[in-house]
């Protein structure tokens, strides 16, 4: 069928998938090097217990068949090793089949890990790459040339990424509407990085021009990848602009990164191909008959699963971040419904007095990318994601979000746990660990330019209340205290 393909598209395929792919590298890799101390054996929120209550049908996973912290860091390493392949083009080499199980292969193992990963696996951008990765399994290699409605999809995936976040913004926080969210957001969103402080101090006017940019960008451009090229190719290139300000303005591990590359789909490759010095690529063989009636019938399945999305864009009590399937597959999604005019910080401090007084000195644990020391610079960690440091953010906002696992984080610390102690920028106990922690609730807010100037110090912080009284071991129950 010649309207099944659309051969100019080779290079926005190829693009696509190898940096799909490289996403999926990070996502494992950050699998492989956090999980132990969150959801291991001994974990903060351990698999096991959660496997014990949590049926298959609730959250299909791997896991189910069984569980070590072994097999965990299998599953991980092998999404990370089959990710790298196919950064390197192996998925290009191999038969048509052979391509499309490798990309089943990284979607069923992300699945496995998502669905028992609990709260630390509670965010969009989770969803946004299973979905986006699923849709990568039908997008064929180098044997054929990509299909259209496949690539039609994942300009309906961007659509659903952009306009929802700009519908939940509009039916949320004023701040949106009268254009002065920015005035905040960038002091008080998760995990700021090292432009945010100049971000900040830029004049009021241009943050309302920042918002109206983004109310653009968010519920007008979307409309337009559904247009003829070149507009659409215009509107995607648009879309990539703001995503990159968002990425160089704070740290929201792969969200942006992962809407840039969706967005390529929108991508006139035919037309790049002819501006870059690039060889001219083989022709491509008519894609075998099994595969369009694969790919029809896989098209005719989202197309039902959107009925549940799309319904609620139009709908008043939009939601934000929802999986509508176990699987993840045609979500909706949105952020920042709300904005906070606060920032609020939980400081985690130790100390190995044998008893407290007024002169105890306690010393601080530092955080990777939350902040902490009012003199540090915030890091760019995106697209990487520190899983603790964003639910220490949470934690900060309401307890709620801290019930299930600070006291087993606190125990951890008092155990100078290993695992735990990785997920941390510095130790104050190296040695022998803290007789007692205790955690205490600021208010920050970015220095001026004067402080700065003065001080060196990038934030300010005013003490708000205690959040953890000092414990010890023997405040916290047996099943806290084990490390």
């Amino acid at each position: 069928m010649d309207w099944f393909t659309a051969p100019g598209s080779w290079l926005t395929r190829l693009v696509l998938q190898r940096s799909l792919a490289a996403l999926y590298f990070v996502a494992f890799l950050v699998a492989a090097n956090q999980f132990r101390a969150l959801l291991g054996e001994r974990g903060l929120l351990p698999i096991p217990r959660f496997l014990a209550w949590a049926p298959f049908r609730r959250a299909p996973s791997l896991f189910h068949l069984h569980y070590s912290d072994r097999f965990f860091a299998f599953v991980a390493w092998t999404g990370a090793v089959l990710s790298a392949a196919i950064v390197a083009g192996a998925a290009d080499l191999v038969p048509l089949w052979a391509s499309m199980l490798l990309w089943l292969a990284l979607w069923v193992l992300y699945l496995s890990i998502v669905n028992v990963g609990q709260l630390w696996y509670g965010f969009g951008w989770e969803s946004l790459l299973l979905e986006a990765g699923f849709l990568a399994v039908f997008l064929g290699n180098s044997r054929t040339a990509p299909p259209v409605l496949v690539l039609w999809l994942f300009r309906w995936l961007v659509f659903r990424v952009e306009f929802g976040a700009g519908l939940i913004k509009l039916r949320g926080d004023p701040c949106w509407r009268d254009l002065t969210c920015l005035y905040y957001h960038h002091e008080t969103q998760p995990m700021p990085g090292p432009l945010s402080w100049f971000f900040h101090h830029l004049p009021e006017p241009l943050h309302r021009a920042e918002v109206a940019g983004n109310h653009f960008a968010q519920l007008v451009l979307p409309f337009a990848l559904f247009t003829p090229q070149p507009i659409a190719s215009v509107a995607a290139g648009l879309i990539i602009v703001t995503q990159l300000w968002l990425v160089a303005s704070g740290n929201f591990a792969w969200l942006n990164w992962l809407t840039i590359v969706i967005a390529l789909a929108a991508i006139d490759g035919s037309r790049a191909a002819e501006v870059l010095p690039l060889p001219k690529p083989p022709a491509l063989p008519a894609a075998p008959l099994w595969y369009e009636v694969l790919v029809l019938a896989f098209v005719a399945g989202v197309v039902v699963l959107s009925y549940w999305p799309a319904r609620n864009l139009v709908s008043r009590g939009q939601m934000m971040n929802y999986s509508f399937n176990r699987f993840h597959l045609v979500n909706a999604y949105g952020a920042f419904g709300s904005i906070n005019r606060i920032r609020t910080e939980i400081v985690v401090e130790g100390t190995d007095e044998q008893e407290i007084t007024p002169d105890t000195v306690w010393r601080e644990y530092e955080f990777k990318g939350k902040p902490g020391d009012p003199k540090r610079l915030p890091r760019q960690w995106a697209p990487y994601h520190l899983r603790l440091d964003w639910l220490m953010w949470f934690a900060g906002m309401s307890s709620i979000y801290a019930e299930s696992w600070f006291l087993p984080f606190a125990a951890k610390l008092l155990h100078n746990d290993p695992p735990t102690i990785k997920l941390l920028r510095t130790n104050p106990f190296r040695g022998s660990p803290p007789t007692y922690v205790r955690a205490r609730l600021y208010e920050y807010r970015f220095s001026g330019w004067r402080e700065l100037r003065l001080t060196g110090a990038w934030w300010e912080r005013t003490l708000i209340r205690e959040y953890l009284p000092p414990i010890t071991l023997r405040n916290l129950s047996s099943d806290a205290n084990r490390p």
